[in-house]
């Protein structure tokens, strides 16, 4: 068997999955499915935060959210890229429109090529439809059978009646990269970014009548978008709707990732070629009484799908809890470069090829909560509300709220984190190094008060930053 130590790979592609919760690899998501068999599934990986912003920082920067900085972004150490392509490593980074990984936030850093789709719409109609995707998607659903004549005419062929997510140009984009680097023998790193999984679950229509054999069609979609935009209260039915919506979105991203990994078949890397994969927070159905990703730390919204498929080694479930920060150090190991001291992360490598078991203490998560649950502006500046944090184990969570009330959870016997237990039914010394993970990741927090050592995202973002935050739900 190779060890960890010289397992090197020729190439990593790291895939990232906004929203994707632990649950969502299901028989709707056979590439993925086949990823996590071949490769080493985390079952207990944790995010850094509820939402994107406090996720990314230390999944492809060195350290958390708001460890040098009271702003978002990466910390001014240097990044995984910037790190990976200073040890000669090609890079390129595709990020499916997402604001909160634009260059304004410092994400390109590294990337010899980045690309963010966040370039404006030309016209009023365009502007209002990038900031409006369900009724973008219903647009393209309805034009689809002249779109696609028109697409015949040019002697082109539309596969696709729906994409609000940029997921075709982002797939472009991948398999571009591929070829060129299949092309020559130095090392490389390719990071894509998927947002279909995102609200508001804009699938192509193929997608949800094959995760629901048929039971959804195009009126209850309507319906389930108009209820859920319109901040009804949301019945079982439209529950199940948006749910079936969501899992369609992430069988359309299933063949995407298909077709990806194909391109690394066909430039013959892709047995030399790390492939990773993670969500970069979950999404909530209702199970503590919202939708989507508002300021709370339970487990829909921070465990998420993590697999490392690495050359050579066998495949593996891995049950104790790893955090996301893992990520950078473990693609360095994977491409045989060092990996900086800054990192907070360690290494999943001896986990992947050897089968030694993470030696980690408890696994921490933050949020930031506005006036109320509901209340999720965009972070502009770590005091625009009040941060908290969670702790976990591969059986405890452990929350400290806003108003410093503790909740503490036996997943085992509560898998949904519905009723708390007493901290005396928390073996002792489980329970200190709970308290002390989330003490200590609150000590973490650059002080609001002071300059900001990295960065100029304190301010308002640019006019297509903010409008494409805004088509995300964040306002």
């Amino acid at each position: 068997m190779t060890s960890a130590g010289e397992a090197r790979s020729r190439g990593v592609l790291l895939i990232t999955v906004d929203s994707l919760r632990a649950d969502a690899l299901g028989p709707h998501t056979p590439t993925l499915r086949e990823l996590a068999r071949r490769g080493t599934t985390f079952d207990a990986a944790v995010a850094g935060g509820n939402w994107t912003p406090f996720s990314f920082p230390d999944l492809l920067g060195a350290r958390p959210v708001f460890a040098d900085a009271s702003t978002p972004g990466p910390a001014t150490d240097p990044t995984l890229a910037e790190t990976l392509s200073a040890a000669g490593v090609r890079t390129a980074g595709v990020n499916a429109g997402n604001g909160f990984l634009a260059e304004y936030y410092g994400y390109d850093r590294g990337f010899d090529e980045f690309e963010s789709f966040l370039d404006g719409a030309r016209t009023p109609v365009g502007r209002f439809l990038a900031t409006h995707p369900t009724v973008n998607g219903w647009v393209q659903y309805l034009g689809w059978p002249v779109s696609s004549a028109s697409a015949k005419l040019r002697g082109r062929e539309r596969r696709h009646a729906v994409d609000t997510s940029h997921l075709h140009a982002l797939e472009r984009r991948g398999l571009d990269a591929i070829d060129r680097f299949g092309a020559d023998d130095r090392p490389f790193f390719l990071w894509l970014h998927y947002m279909d999984a995102h609200t508001p679950y804009v699938p192509a229509p193929r997608h949800v009548r094959a995760v629901t054999d048929g039971e959804v069609g195009s009126l209850q979609t309507l319906l389930g978008h108009l209820r859920a935009g319109l901040g009804r209260e949301v019945d079982g039915e439209t529950l199940r709707t948006l749910r079936a919506l969501y899992d369609a979105s992430v069988r359309q991203i299933d063949e995407s990732i298909e077709r990806v990994l194909g391109a690394l078949v066909d430039a013959g890397v892709r047995e030399e070629t790390t492939v990773v994969l993670a969500g970069d927070h979950g999404e909530e159905f209702l199970e503590h009484g919202h939708l989507a990703h508002y300021p709370k730390l339970y487990d829909e919204l921070v465990r998420v799908p993590f697999v490392v498929d690495h050359p050579g080694a066998p495949a593996r479930t891995e049950e104790a809890a790893v955090p996301l920060r893992d990520v950078p150090p473990t693609v360095c190991d994977a491409l045989g470069v060092t990996p900086p001291a800054a990192f907070a992360g360690e290494s999943l490598l001896p986990t992947v090829v050897d089968g030694v078991a993470p030696d980690r203490a408890p696994v921490s998560s933050l949020a930031l909560r506005g006036e109320s649950v509901t209340s999720q502006p965009i972070p502009r500046r770590l005091g625009d509300g009040t941060p908290f944090a969670a702790a976990r184990t591969a059986r405890w969570t452990y929350v400290r709220g806003p108003d410093g009330d503790v909740e503490v959870y036996d997943r085992d016997a509560d898998p949904g984190e519905h009723d708390p237990v007493d901290r005396d039914a928390v073996p002792e010394s489980t329970l200190a190094a709970l308290e002390r993970t989330v003490d200590d990741r609150l000590a973490l927090l650059h002080d609001a008060g002071t300059d900001d050592a990295a960065g100029d995202g304190g301010g308002d973002a640019p006019a297509e930053i903010e409008r494409r935050l805004e088509a995300l739900g964040y306002r």
